[in-house]
């Protein structure tokens, strides 16, 4: 009974951290129309973000990432970004070109320790703006975008890594629909 508890209390703690820190909460998408082709897209990572390698149930950092090999986190997400507006480039084919910028603010995933134990949240927010295709006539003005993923843990994790559902696919996927979202 007492491990139970124990397990719910780290539950409870993990969703409480895993929202986001403040000011952090995404913008209001604008209401218009849209017919976007996407055509560009660059990924930059806000300067200062803190990147953390612990294994604590929940570092104090911005970004915490354990679905690569270790190595250089912020590359890492840049290309689970790049993926993520590829797939989208063969569906978004509207009649008006854009550009699409993303500014990293935070990406905090969850820890091996938290991954193998209770799970918690993918915490993903970035900054946004739509311009003119090979212009610099910003169509949207940078908004923010906030989404979070939920992080199974336990055996639910493991299962879904044997059928091939790793973090990576998980969190491409999921990135994939979230720049959809805001695009249509």
């Amino acid at each position: 009974m007492h491990r139970r508890t124990f397990i719910a209390a780290l539950t409870m703690i993990g969703l409480a951290g895993c929202g986001g820190g403040a000011g952090l909460q995404g913008t209001a998408r604008p209401q218009m129309d849209r017919s976007y082709a996407l055509r560009g897209f660059r990924f930059d990572a806000q300067a200062g973000l803190r990147i953390a390698e612990s294994e604590s149930f929940y570092p104090a950092a911005d970004v915490v990432w354990r679905g690569d090999p270790i190595g250089p986190r912020i590359p890492q997400i840049a290309v689970m970004f790049e993926e993520a507006a590829t797939r989208n480039r063969a569906i978004l084919n509207g009649s008006f070109p854009v550009d699409v910028d993303v500014t990293l603010v935070r990406f905090h995933g969850v820890t091996n320790r938290t991954r193998f134990t209770v799970g918690g949240v993918y915490n993903v927010v970035f900054d946004m703006t739509v311009r003119r295709a090979g212009t610099d006539e910003v169509i949207e003005p940078t908004r923010r975008v906030a989404g979070n993923l939920d992080a199974p843990g336990g055996e639910r994790a493991a299962r879904l890594d044997a059928a091939g559902q790793t973090q990576k696919v998980r969190v491409t996927d999921f990135l994939t629909s979230l720049l959809r979202a805001q695009l249509v």
